[in-house]
């Protein structure tokens, strides 16, 4: 079955607001939606072929060298489905972007075959 990547985007501005919330409700909000990805994460099981991936700070690598750097690269996940509209549906309604600050998902197809054993 097709593999997609989905990735988990975050303006650096909207985490910066989140966070400017008092600690009470950033707990609060970290609480309710933690839970409803876990709820998430076990209703697509079946399809999930590795676990969310989150990722912190970048440092960014050129030819000219190494640097702090941002993105909006919040994490990533890997699941399979019949094809990419299948796949892009399974995250409508994700708790990234109904609960926490995050933008978006993007979901592209893994064009490398999975390893061979």
């Amino acid at each position: 079955m097709p593999r997609f990547v989905a990735v988990y985007t975050m303006k650096p501005e909207d985490l910066a607001a989140f966070r400017a919330h008092p600690k009470s409700e950033q707990e609060a909000i970290d609480k309710a939606g933690l839970k409803a990805w876990d709820e998430w994460r076990k209703r697509n099981a079946a399809v999930i072929v590795a676990t969310d991936v989150m990722v912190g700070k970048t440092r960014r690598v050129t030819k000219s060298g190494i640097a702090d750097a941002q993105n909006q690269i919040a994490g990533f996940l890997i699941v399979e489905a019949a094809d990419i509209a299948a796949a892009a549906g399974l995250f409508q309604n994700h708790p990234h972007i109904t609960v926490f600050p995050g933008d978006g998902i993007d979901v592209m197809p893994v064009v490398t075959g999975p390893p061979e054993d």
